[in-house]
């Protein structure tokens, strides 16, 4: 199938690119860097999603939102404007079959950064938008939030002993995901689902639901 993925120089993103390609899809990844991945399955294109000149990609089947920034200033523009816009320009057409927004357990939470929290607490409205509007092409559009994942964005808290431990006693699992089992989800709700539509999935490790009985 032909893939569109945003924000796949590192992280998240380049694990699902990495993980498509593996299974032999046609994956196009738009990032403000570089290319760090090399298949002649792959085409790369360095654009900004919230005001660079997007490509033309006719024919997507499978867009994942997955771009996004983190305390930046910009979180509103990059995370939730920039979304709906790579959205509204490669969704709605007849070749979509699955949409994909790469949320955050902080939309359900609030538990960081203000306009972080904000961005993808937007995320989760707007996705419920494109499911109502890409039904009518029988395309599914969900989100996943994850919670804490072991990429290079989050070094500063994995390295500091104190804070990671900190932050292991408020998990019920005391791990975090992987990109790559991220990865995993976003294949399986786009290309083996076929019936849920409108839902966020939240993997987060049992954070959010972590809590103590006192009796």
């Amino acid at each position: 199938m032909k893939v569109l993925i945003t924000g796949t120089s590192n992280g998240i993103g380049k694990a699902i690119a990495e993980k498509f390609l593996s299974l032999g899809h046609d994956v196009t990844g738009i990032d403000k860097e570089g290319a760090t991945i090399d298949s002649c399955n792959y085409t790369h294109v360095v654009a900004d999603i919230a005001k660079g000149v997007l490509p033309e990609v006719d024919g997507v089947e499978i867009l994942i939102n997955n771009a996004g920034v983190q305390d930046s200033g910009e979180d509103i523009d990059v995370n939730l404007k920039g979304t709906i816009r790579v959205s509204e320009k490669y969704a709605f057409q007849d070749k979509i079959k699955s949409v994909l927004f790469i949320a955050s357990a902080s939309a359900h939470t609030g538990a960081e950064f203000p306009e972080y929290s904000a961005s993808k607490g937007g995320i989760l409205a707007y996705m419920k938008n494109v499911a109502l509007r890409v039904a009518k092409y029988g395309a599914t559009a969900n989100s996943l939030s994850p919670g804490g994942v072991t990429t290079a964005l989050n070094d500063r808290v994995i390295q500091d002993k104190k804070m990671w431990d900190k932050i292991m006693s408020l998990t019920l699992i005391p791990k975090w995901a992987s990109a790559e089992e991220i990865a995993e989800w976003a294949y399986f709700v786009t290309v083996v689902n076929k019936s849920m539509t409108a839902q966020d999935i939240l993997i987060d490790n049992g954070e959010a639901a972590k809590a103590e009985f006192v009796w």
